[in-house]
């Protein structure tokens, strides 16, 4: 006698909705099936709901079945930086740089921790501080790549993408991927016990990814790190024992102002004019409102009378310049928390350093994309709301 299947009951963690991280869904057999029951997840800032998202890519000129069709019982969330309990499973989520909004996730249950991060480039080109030995989270430059690392920080399993050598990857910054070296270093930084990369390149065969696997796997050896590194493929299975992961404790505490999705007011300091009407035509699209200020005094005298969401500041400015301007607003009780976005022609070390000495929530090179800016003002000001 065959006994009818128990009804399925299940969280759907979704990192973002570009194509290739969604078109699965419709395909997903147990979502037609009346009974099951699914929560389905993924990061808020996406400009449309979740279910509008993924009733876009099942309407009738793609696909046969339209969302409300589907017989399982599905409900939606969305989900910000921050902490939540599913089901006796906890769950951690973060931004990722990506062009799109983008949460990579830690799952920390029966003792072992996962955490699944794709997709997601390097915040700054160059990983260690010239004048301190790498290895360390204390030596890496950016303060957005410290965090990630320590995001990730004594992981039993990190599933991480890695589409490119690093040879590729100049050709490809900005569309919102690493390279398997970058990852390696990091997650050897962070002291993770077992490293997958994934999120292959279409153009790499399985010889081409054999040859990543083990240029990352003589990576990891020379740094030295005892992390064991593997490429990711299908039906790959892997028993993972209890270890002695460590929760983030940066990201302990859900945000619920940026849960209500209200616009950011976003203060845009440069004396480039083309640069300010560059950005404010991202952040419009990108649903915010932008006030303008031409140099460091006309920014100060404003934020004297009005303090924004978020503050893009131009470091090369005449005198005050974006550091001294950055001086003055942490030595001020009303701004000393504003988030500040530090975007710069001259990406040299010692103008991030500077600029994260005084406060700088993130550092920008330009050029950027508009993407790139909203993806940046949306994280920095997530970032910022931790206690």
């Amino acid at each position: 006698m065959v006994r009818d299947p128990k009804p399925i009951t299940a969280t759907i963690l979704l990192s973002h909705t570009h194509w290739d991280h969604i078109q699965g869904f419709p395909f997903f057999a147990p979502l037609f099936v009346p009974g099951n029951r699914f929560l389905v997840c993924g990061p808020q800032g996406t400009g449309r709901s979740l279910p509008e998202v993924l009733a876009g890519q099942m309407e009738y000129t793609y696909f046969p079945v339209e969302l409300g069709q589907l017989g399982a019982e599905i409900q939606y969330r969305d989900l910000v930086e921050g902490s939540y309990d599913f089901a006796g499973v906890r769950i951690y989520t973060r931004f990722l740089n990506h062009p799109a909004a983008t949460l990579g996730y830690r799952v920390e249950a029966d003792g072992v921790s996962l955490l699944y991060l794709c997709d997601h480039e390097p915040f700054w080109e160059s990983l260690w501080q010239s004048d301190r030995e790498p290895g360390s989270l204390e030596s890496i430059l950016h303060s957005g790549d410290r965090k990630h690392a320590e995001f990730m920080q004594n992981a039993d399993v990190v599933i991480h993408e890695a589409q490119y050598t690093p040879e590729e990857y100049p050709a490809k910054r900005n569309w919102g991927h690493s390279a398997y070296a970058y990852v390696t270093q990091m997650a050897a930084a962070a002291n993770v016990k077992r490293l997958f990369l994934t999120h292959h390149d279409p153009a790499h065969d399985d010889d081409f990814l054999t040859g990543l696997e083990e240029r990352a796997r003589a990576l990891a050896r020379s740094l030295p790190s005892r992390m064991k590194v593997s490429c990711a493929y299908e039906g790959c299975e892997e028993k993972i024992q209890a270890g002695d992961s460590t929760e983030p404790k940066a990201d302990a505490v859900l945000i619920a102002d940026w849960s209500q999705g209200r616009p950011l007011r976003v203060l845009v300091v440069d004396d480039d004019e083309d640069l300010r009407i560059l950005a404010r035509k991202a952040l419009v699209q990108g649903g915010h409102e932008v006030w303008e200020a031409a140099g460091g005094t006309e920014a100060l005298r404003l934020l004297e009378r009005r303090t924004p969401d978020l503050l893009l500041l131009d470091l090369n400015m005449p005198a005050p310049d974006g550091h001294e301007v950055l001086r003055v607003i942490r030595s001020r009780e009303r701004t000393r928390s504003l988030p500040v976005v530090v975007l710069t022609a001259h990406g040299d070390e010692h103008s991030a350093r500077t600029s994260f000495d005084l406060g700088a929530t993130d550092f920008l090179p330009k050029p950027f994309t508009p993407p790139q800016l909203n993806a940046r003002v949306r994280a920095s000001f997530a970032h910022a709301l931790r206690p």
